[in-house]
């Protein structure tokens, strides 16, 4: 198996993009009231990190059936390493006050097509 760094060289060099990327799988520890009281706080240092280009997505997740909502969520960090990724999963109120627990690995980034669209005029973006 390669290291992670091989793969991310053999990757740029057959032309991928290999962005590296952390992602945070984040599953609630605590009930819905200590996930609701802590929400405010989460959402503001989510905004904090987007408005720094930390966070690059961020949302819900559903449960096996895709019809149920069960508190569980993905972050998806840019960061300069490991270490910075996990500070900033450290960080969020969810995670500090012990509401949620998470796993954060690394996301080589290779292919994809995201679309989006803009209307200046209108201040909107829409992505697909």
């Amino acid at each position: 198996m390669p290291t992670w760094e091989e793969y991310k060289t053999t990757a740029r060099e057959r032309g991928a993009l290999a962005l590296e990327l952390y992602v945070v799988d984040t599953t609630p520890v605590k009930g819905p009231p200590e996930l609701q009281a802590t929400l405010p706080d989460h959402l503001a240092y989510q905004k904090e990190l987007e408005a720094a280009g930390k966070l690059f997505l961020a949302g819900p997740v559903s449960d096996a059936t895709g019809e149920q909502m069960m508190g569980s969520g993905h972050i998806i960090y840019r960061a300069s390493s490991m270490e910075e990724a996990k500070a900033l999963a450290d960080g969020d109120p969810m995670h500090a006050n012990g509401v949620r627990e998470y796993t954060l690995r690394k996301w080589l980034v290779n292919e994809g097509s995201p679309s989006f669209s803009t209307a200046l005029s209108d201040k909107r973006v829409t992505l697909s």
